[in-house]
């Protein structure tokens, strides 16, 4: 049993010394002091959305209609959050959902290795974006005991995307995560204000630029002819996928293959039918497509089409009582996005480390107050659709 929620004691009894916590326990102040830290481009890019930015604002929002009923006169002195997914036992249903900036978003640059640490400190496993700047193989180094997983953005030369597979299975990835909606960028007013797109100024392309078969494509080695290696990434990034492709996963790697992306129930029964092994519910938290739909809205329908497939989710969690909600209404394992990257910009894996406490804190609390001591009760339980 782990009791995630004694943390506050931790907090209010440091402050019996004279001692305020380093880093905000709550999202708003979080956000503000993290933008701050990452000055305006980084803030455009991590903190920016699609269009107007309405999906992104409705992920969050929507939560705030979906609401638990508590039960009394239930035994929560012990609660249980434990998950077991592709294989590995986790002692809580967080995940760190891939974000392909993180490499940029502590101070020393290397942010892609500080979330790995905080994965290793907290237990929370760690989904490691293609886009980083650190080899794939010095992330997974850093995980320590927590079991990461590798997410993939498909390559147009197969050779590439291959290797990049193969690469993750060998370091010991334990899922690959195939993102499905980022073959192209959606329209993002803030980076085009600002004519900023990172990986074109050579940013988070560690995994590409250490790669044999990337490097193959190029008539210079990239430490020679930087410019020309980024042109190169760029004409071979972001294959179209359709169904058949899953056949093509299946036939080049062991790992469980996870969709990332599905929102749709008729998707669901498709990743099925096509012998996926997990489900990935989310909109990207609201950076690819400007639909207007909030994914949590969405997560129930997904669930029911998976049948037995685990679901996982993100977009919009913001907050321990976000993530119960969510597990409330199926989700496997609840992955935490924006929020984590905020705390990688104020403190590097330590200040990542606490707000993935503080999340877990909030959840443990959450279900210990209302009646629920382990998370088959808080699915048992549901979520209930409110008016707000």
């Amino acid at each position: 049993m782990s009791y995630f929620g004694a943390m506050q004691n931790e907090i209010y009894n440091a402050g019996l010394q004279g001692k305020l916590p380093d880093y905000p326990v709550d999202f708003a102040t979080l956000e503000k002091r993290a933008h701050e830290a990452l000055g305006p481009m980084m803030t455009n890019y991590v903190a920016g959305g699609c269009g107007d930015e309405h999906t992104q604002d409705q992920n969050a929002d929507a939560f705030h209609h979906w609401g638990m009923i508590p039960r009394m006169m239930v035994d929560c002195g012990e609660r249980d959050l434990s998950i077991e997914i592709f294989g590995q036992k986790y002692d809580n249903p967080l995940f760190m959902a891939p974000i392909g900036l993180n490499g940029e978003a502590s101070q020393d640059r290397h942010g892609d290795i500080a979330a790995a640490q905080a994965s290793a400190a907290t237990g929370v496993p760690f989904c490691a974006s293609t886009l980083s700047n650190d080899p794939l193989e010095d992330v997974y180094a850093a995980c320590g005991d927590t079991a990461p997983w590798f997410q993939l953005y498909t390559s147009r030369n197969k050779d590439v995307a291959e290797s990049m597979i193969k690469r993750a299975e060998k370091a010991g990835y334990k899922a690959l995560v195939v993102t499905l909606d980022t073959w192209v960028t959606g329209w993002r007013p803030r980076d085009l204000n600002a004519s900023n797109f990172p990986q074109l100024r050579g940013k988070v392309l560690q995994n590409y630029m250490t790669d044999p078969e990337f490097l193959k494509l190029l008539p210079k080695p990239p430490e020679e002819d930087m410019q020309t290696a980024i042109m190169i990434w760029a004409a071979t990034f972001g294959q179209v996928l359709t169904w058949e492709h899953i056949e093509w996963f299946k036939s080049v790697t062991d790992l469980p293959i996870v969709l990332k992306g599905i929102c749709h129930p008729d998707d669901a029964r498709k990743a099925v039918e096509h012998g996926a092994d997990a489900i990935y519910c989310s909109n990207h938290g609201g950076r690819q497509a400007n639909g207007g739909i909030a994914t949590i809205d969405l997560l129930g329908d997904v669930v029911k089409a998976a049948g037995d497939l685990p679901v996982l989710f993100d977009s919009g969690i913001r907050s321990g009582s976000d993530a119960v909600k969510a597990l409330a209404l199926g989700a496997t394992a609840v992955g935490v996005g924006r929020p984590y990257t905020y705390g990688l910009a104020l403190g590097g894996a330590k200040g990542a480390e606490w707000v993935l406490r503080s999340i877990l804190a909030e959840a443990d609390l959450l279900m210990a107050v209302n009646g629920y001591p382990t998370l088959e009760a808080v699915r048992e339980a549901g979520a209930v659709r409110t008016d707000r």
